[in-house]
């Protein structure tokens, strides 16, 4: 449970609000995010860092829409990877260039054997495969079979979402 100290204060609550949609597309983000809320650029910045350094935001990135940018050819490869040796295996696919998230899941015998998953981003399928190929050499003889799961369309990427202030809780009673 959270300690008193690193609860939000209702300027963190209002910062979060004002940023969880995305950071305005202005030269300045964080001059206009303190402009909107009464603050200083360097007390939205403080107040994120440290916001950040209490965990209470995991981080402050781009999130590209990669199909508008032409990378159509997105596919989750999924692998049967030797229990002994995925963890270490994973963290090498992971550090691959082309790979954007790489993670292990349990596997649901005797349907899905799959243990490591490594999601891969390409212009076409064709450009894809030498990705996929230079994953599985990677795993050598630990990989016992492999697939791709190939996306058809864009999913909503957003986190956790506060209400608007003042607005009814929306927890159980």
């Amino acid at each position: 449970m959270p300690d008193a100290a690193d609860a939000a204060d209702s300027t963190d609550l209002a910062l979060i609000r004002a940023t969880q949609a995305g950071l305005p597309l202005v030269s300045a983000p964080f001059a206009a995010v303190a402009a909107a809320l009464g603050l200083t650029e360097t007390e939205v910045i403080a107040r994120l860092a440290a916001m950040q350094a209490r965990g209470m935001l995991r981080r402050i990135g781009a999130v590209p829409n990669h199909y508008r940018l032409g990378w159509r050819a997105n596919g989750m490869t999924v692998w049967d990877v030797n229990d002994a040796r995925v963890e270490a295996l994973g963290e090498r696919v992971g550090a691959l260039p082309f790979v954007s998230h790489c993670y292990l899941r349990p596997r649901r015998l005797p349907h899905w054997p799959y243990n490591l998953f490594a999601m891969v981003h390409a212009r076409t399928r064709a450009d894809a495969v030498p990705q996929i190929e230079r994953i599985a050499a990677l795993l050598g003889d630990a990989c016992r079979a492999h697939d791709v799961l190939w996306s058809t369309r864009i999913l909503k990427k957003t986190g956790l979402r506060l209400p608007p202030a003042g607005a009814a809780s929306q927890e159980p009673r």
